[in-house]
């Protein structure tokens, strides 16, 4: 079985961390068969961690886990923080796969979201003036 761990930095607000979690519900039902299990980790602030979420995949069967830092730039935490940290979750796991993918700002589709929402759907978020 094939695992995704989503990872952000973590808030000290709840609604901030819920809000990653929803996206790894939906991201949970688009995913077909490409993953059997989607879940949060966070860096920092909030539950589970990095190694805490691989653990948990690997605890519900998964023998490859895919750990995607959900950040926009390759400041500190992309670059060293969750390197070292998914190498801890590779420490505990030697016998599951465990790689990290490409940082979400890195991705080549950005651009085109960027400007879609740029763009607008025709709704307005009340702060024009």
């Amino acid at each position: 079985m094939k695992a995704l761990l989503v990872v952000a930095h973590g808030s000290r607000r709840t609604a901030s961390n819920d809000e990653v979690r929803t996206l790894c519900q939906r991201l949970q039902k688009e995913a077909g068969e490409e993953f059997s299990l989607v879940r949060a980790g966070f860096l920092d602030l909030a539950e589970p961690s990095i190694p805490e979420g691989v653990a948990q995949c690997v605890r519900l069967g998964a023998g490859q886990v895919v750990v995607l830092p959900y950040f926009l730039s390759a400041g500190r935490h992309v670059s060293e923080d969750i390197p070292a940290e998914v190498e801890k979750a590779r420490a505990a796991h030697p016998h599951i796969a465990i790689r990290l993918a490409p940082y979400l700002g890195a991705a080549p589709e950005i651009s085109g979201l960027l400007l879609a929402l740029a763009a607008g759907s025709g709704e307005d978020d009340g702060s024009s003036g």
